[in-house]
């Protein structure tokens, strides 16, 4: 049976929200107050309302119900004094600690990841997307079958259930990976395709402007700003997943490709990473990366460390990139340093405050100064048409008794090889 992503109408669930910091935990791993706030907005745009929170901090995980027995039971009358259905943990949870606490408590038990791949079965639109989705969800589900039996058999459309339903998973995992096989080789299909797109793009010379960011920095309302693309831009959390390119002109002589991609966020789920392949491949081909910062947030600094992680994840750390410090109409222009004044932005996506700087430093980093040059090229001299063939914009082409007529966008570098047939050098 295929995941859904439709969303039922149904009372908001009441969610007790849960963390564990443990001195032996990576940063992947810890919870702390910055982390259990991020847990609960992700709760709430899962649709849950957040009733109640707590942290709690021990010498290491307990083998059984993670937080410990007597935790356990706290947070069982946690849920119970504020008449919550729901717990969310802010850490990932083995099979059996799921299931131990769910007997424990009588409540419905995630952890971070299923709750942030709920969210992306919400958002999904396009048939990649939701590929993409059930993908990663299968591949959550698998090596959970053991202790997710009575998670499985839940039915209702609450969080954590747009999943595959009851179609018995727990001794059906030669079903599970036949499907995860099939959405492999779909997925496939569509990198393919995505690789026929860039080969078209590399002959029509247009640059590859990718906008990347931490989940709700503001990518969607940039690309809006930019081209008018009328992507649906909210204040929440994950709100595209679908990627968007469109084409604009920056100046008179450059033209590009702007994509936005989904955002990402501290412990983005590894399933998440591998099966959105697809699309955040795309970044290790843009020409340039354009890494959106919601300064107004007082975490900026770490969310943008998070985003140079992923990006180096997927190969490319190397490429180019703008910082566009977004949002800074919101706070003290003293408290944003820039890294590289000569090269990074203070924008305000929303108002088109800054844009204007913005476009210059994209053509700036695209580099190479660009100029519009009018040549004449003698017959004999075909290996530099060539050349021009493979490194310029070739916008007309003439033929006289002279030679080849040129009108031509060129970089620097191609500048100084041409300059002796522009027309009217001597």
């Amino acid at each position: 049976m295929p995941f859904t992503n439709q969303t039922e109408e149904k009372q908001i669930e009441r969610a007790v929200l849960v963390g564990l910091s443990c001195p032996s935990f990576n940063t992947d791993q810890d919870a702390d107050e910055r982390t259990m706030d991020e847990l609960r907005a992700l709760a709430e745009t899962a649709g849950a309302e957040v009733v109640a929170m707590t942290l709690q901090r021990r010498p290491a995980p307990d083998a059984r119900t993670f937080i410990g027995e007597g935790k356990a039971e706290e947070v069982k009358q946690l849920a119970e004094m504020n008449d919550a259905s729901l717990i969310l943990f802010d850490n990932e949870l083995s099979p059996s600690q799921m299931s131990n606490l769910e007997e424990l408590t009588g409540r419905t038990v995630l952890d971070r990841s299923a709750l942030i791949l709920d969210i992306f079965a919400q958002r999904a639109r396009t048939g990649e997307g939701k590929l993409q989705v059930e993908l990663a969800q299968y591949q959550y589900i698998l090596p959970r079958l053991a202790g997710m039996g009575k998670a499985m058999s839940r039915l209702g459309g609450g969080i954590g259930t747009r999943g595959p339903g009851e179609s018995k998973l727990e001794s059906d995992r030669r079903h599970i990976r036949s499907r995860i096989d099939k959405l492999r080789r779909d997925l496939e299909q569509v990198r393919q395709v995505r690789s026929v797109q860039r080969r078209q793009r590399k002959k029509a010379e247009l640059p590859l402007v990718a906008i990347v960011g931490y989940t709700n920095a503001g990518k969607s309302t940039l690309l809006n700003t930019l081209t008018g693309a009328g992507i649906e831009a909210n204040d929440r959390l994950f709100d595209t997943l679908d990627p968007t390119t469109r084409k604009k002109r920056i100046s008179d002589t450059q033209e590009i490709l702007l994509s936005d991609t989904v955002g990402f966020i501290r412990k983005l789920p590894h399933h998440l990473v591998s099966a959105f392949k697809a699309t955040l491949e795309e970044l290790a081909y843009a020409d340039l990366l354009l890494h959106v910062v919601d300064v107004s947030d007082e975490n900026w600094q770490i969310h943008a460390q998070t985003v140079d992680k992923v990006v180096a994840q997927l190969g490319a750390q190397d490429i180019p990139r703008v910082m566009v410090y977004n949002k800074a109409d919101k706070c003290d222009p003293d408290v944003i340093p820039f890294i590289r004044p000569d090269e990074d932005v203070k924008i305000s996506a929303k108002s088109g405050e800054g844009i204007d700087d913005l476009l210059t430093a994209i053509e700036k980093a695209l580099g190479k100064g660009k100029h519009k040059v009018k040549l004449c090229i003698p017959y004999s001299d075909g290996a530099v048409l060539d050349m021009l063939h493979r490194e310029a914009q070739i916008d007309s082409t003439d033929y006289v008794a002279e030679g080849t007529i040129v009108e031509a966008v060129v970089d620097d570098k191609t500048y100084g090889r041409v300059s002796t047939y522009i027309m009217g050098n001597e």
